[in-house]
């Protein structure tokens, strides 16, 4: 089966999120993900060069069509044309399942940039976070941008959308972390092996009704501490470092 034109307009639609709700679909691009992607979430589609679609035989993808470089790239929302793209259902989680205590999760309030979501995603992943819980006005997980900025740490956290007031006050068992001006020092902090780490806004910071649920807040510093210096750090960078430092007292 060779990729048609309707299969390419299908793919491209899903840029676009009412078609990736409609469709409880998503795309991902280029043998890093995909090949991440074929072994932990289901296969609607999968189409690319003959010789890689050969290395993913043993996937169970409902669909496969060979494809043309020329192809791939009417396809591919990418500058450079991916040699496989592969269309996921997205999954569903039941929250009510998850087993919070004695681990650590991460928080995310109204985080607007894909390249940001994608790269606390591959963050979450790397220091052993498997559970991101996000605020509905968050960016979209199953954005194509987000998609390729996780690098394949998609396929392994496990991001939930939901109403983070309630929620935190219906886990209020748990310590729930945030970073201020006004906290205290991260690195000489009493930092738990588990709790909630609220990472806010790019431009907002953490909204009112969370601010208020926060139990410990933190501050890392600049240094040295009487240097001018930027007004803030980048969202992705700070929950770098918190989760680094949260990792590092283990």
């Amino acid at each position: 089966m060779s990729l048609s034109k309707n299969k390419i307009k299908y793919i491209r639609s899903l840029n676009e999120k009412k078609f990736r709700t409609e469709h409880g679909t998503f795309v991902a691009e280029g043998k890093k993900i995909v090949f991440d992607l074929l072994g932990n979430c289901r296969c609607q589609f999968l189409t690319g060069l003959p010789d890689v679609l050969q290395e993913a035989t043993s996937s169970s993808a409902e669909e496969i069509a060979v494809a043309t470089l020329d192809e791939l790239k009417k396809a591919s929302q990418l500058k450079t044309a991916p040699q496989i793209i592969g269309v996921f259902y997205q999954p569903k989680y039941d929250i009510e399942e998850i087993n919070l205590n004695e681990k650590l999760h991460l928080v995310l309030d109204g985080i607007q940039d894909p390249g940001n979501m994608g790269t606390i995603v591959r963050l979450a992943n790397w220091f052993g976070i498997e559970h991101i819980f996000c605020s509905p006005n968050t960016a979209d997980i199953y954005n194509p941008k987000t998609v390729q900025a996780t690098m394949g740490a998609i396929a392994r956290v496990k991001v939930h959308y939901v109403d983070l007031a309630d929620f935190l006050k219906k886990n209020n068992d748990l310590p729930v972390f945030g970073t201020f001006l006004e906290g205290e020092n991260i690195y000489t902090a009493d930092l738990p092996k588990n709790g909630f780490i609220v990472m806010g806004n790019e431009g907002k910071g953490i909204s009112y009704n969370v601010q208020k649920l926060i139990t410990n807040k933190l501050f890392i510093p600049n240094y040295p501490a009487d240097m001018s210096t930027s007004e803030s750090l980048n969202v992705a960078v700070a929950t770098a470092i918190v989760c680094s430092e949260f990792r590092r007292r283990l």
